[in-house]
């Protein structure tokens, strides 16, 4: 079921939002996943990667497709192809890569600078996807942000909600001041762009 929370233009806002894909429940399980995460996050792409904490600081987990998880991927499937066909119209061939899931805490300032989601080697990154798995009374910062004008523009921060952008796209995580922000993130492929 769509629930678009806000009108959507694509002159002003480049960008959609999806709610109740997931339930509680579901959300749980995803974001208990999500605190486990142990590995450091890395910038620079999938084979040149590197921590830099200067640019990064959080820790990730990986969803990949398969009987355990294919749940999710097609839930979140049917949410981009929706936004997609509405909004965006770009020709999408589905994941290329494993879901992330994403766990920011205030012991590290978890942060993510400015950044675009271009794709590792051989994957055409066309869509970004966000999904809130805190409940915000949980952490202070840790604001998705993104760059579509000339001031940031704040994403709401709502369990269950659902953001998707272009790629191409710049965003940021704001530092976590207090508590921890879990988010599960990715990235529907296409041909490249022509």
């Amino acid at each position: 079921m769509q629930h678009l929370l806000t009108p959507y233009s694509r002159k002003i806002e480049p960008f959609a939002w999806w709610e109740g894909a997931f339930t509680e429940e579901e959300l749980d399980k995803l974001q208990q996943k999500a605190k486990e995460a142990t590995q450091e996050a890395q910038v620079g792409g999938a084979h040149g990667g590197e921590v830099n904490d200067n640019i990064r600081r959080s820790e990730l987990n990986w969803l990949s497709k398969g009987p355990e998880c294919a749940w999710v991927f097609e839930r979140l499937a049917h949410v981009a192809a929706s936004l997609n066909a509405d909004h965006f119209g770009f020709d999408l061939t589905g994941f290329g890569e494993a879901l992330q899931l994403t766990n920011y805490h205030e012991a590290r300032q978890g942060n993510y600078i400015w950044h675009q989601d271009f794709g590792a080697s051989g994957i055409s990154r066309k869509l970004s996807m966000v999904l809130q798995l805190s409940d915000p009374n949980d952490y202070a910062g840790g604001e998705l942000q993104l760059l579509t004008r000339k001031e940031p523009t704040s994403i709401q921060k709502k369990r269950g909600l659902i953001t998707v952008f272009p790629a191409w796209t710049l965003h940021q995580v704001t530092p976590v001041t207090k508590g921890t922000r879990q988010t599960l993130v990715a990235w529907i492929s296409g041909p490249a762009f022509k």
